[in-house]
């Protein structure tokens, strides 16, 4: 990006209001090339997709999961904890999950009433009968997806309060995918086919894009600049 590139793309981002006198200061320090690269991901960025993992506990899943939602351009990611603690591996994430907005909850049943509550349908991955192939499941809503624990899979209870259920069709002597792989799976095929399903209404609003913007200004700095500036400026995000 020469100089008139980059003059030209600063005053498109203040015309369209994610740079302005507010936070000049912070997006000052931020290279033209670096506010482009975060500018593009920004307006592929969903909250019509998301995923909700339930009692996923080994670390190296926990990240492969972070890692593929955020590929795919999701914002969001619920978690439910098992017997192990949330701490995805960092050497499988590569830092993906700092560019998602996490949300914890303490049981499966409080994590989808509040998907519901939200506008979400929760459809969950699962094995039994009645349940729908992965194609097929209707797009027309948002959606949030459910995985479950490795070896045990989606509870009953999860099954019982979700919207509906799904299996991704295979033609092996195997049953079931890897979690990451499923959820690679899944995502792929679902926000291609919702991106063209819903439309506009598939990216974020421009508040959202405003807010996350800011957000991500500050995360990509480097942390003595950003110390600095969150003295100078007596705030942080």
């Amino acid at each position: 990006m020469n100089e008139q590139e980059a003059k030209t793309f600063i005053e498109q981002l203040q015309h369209e209001g994610l740079l302005t006198e507010e936070n000049r200061p912070i997006w000052e320090m931020i290279v033209p090339e670096r506010l482009k690269r975060m500018y593009d991901v920004l307006n592929q960025r969903t909250r019509y997709i998301t995923v909700l993992t339930e009692a996923v506990d080994d670390p190296h899943n926990q990240a492969a999961v972070l890692r593929t939602a955020e590929a795919f351009g999701l914002q969001d990611v619920y978690v439910v904890t098992g017997q192990a603690p949330f701490q995805p591996n960092p050497f499988v994430t590569r830092h993906a999950d700092k560019w998602l907005t996490l949300h914890q909850k303490r049981d499966i049943v409080t994590a989808i009433k509040e998907l519901q509550a939200n506008g979400y349908q929760v459809l969950a991955s699962y094995l039994g009968e009645g349940t729908v192939p992965l194609h097929d499941i209707d797009l027309s809503r948002p959606t949030a997806l459910l995985f479950g624990n490795e070896h045990r899979g989606v509870s009953e209870e999860a099954v019982h309060l979700s919207d509906g259920t799904f299996i991704i069709p295979m033609y092996g002597f195997v049953q079931s995918f890897n979690i990451s792989v499923a959820a690679a799976l899944t995502l792929y095929d679902v926000t291609e086919r919702a991106r063209k399903q819903a439309g506009e209404t598939y990216y974020l609003t421009f508040a959202e894009k405003k807010e996350l913007y800011e957000k991500w200004m500050w995360q990509t700095l480097q942390p003595r600049i950003r110390k600095m500036m969150e003295e100078r400026l007596g705030r942080s995000y």
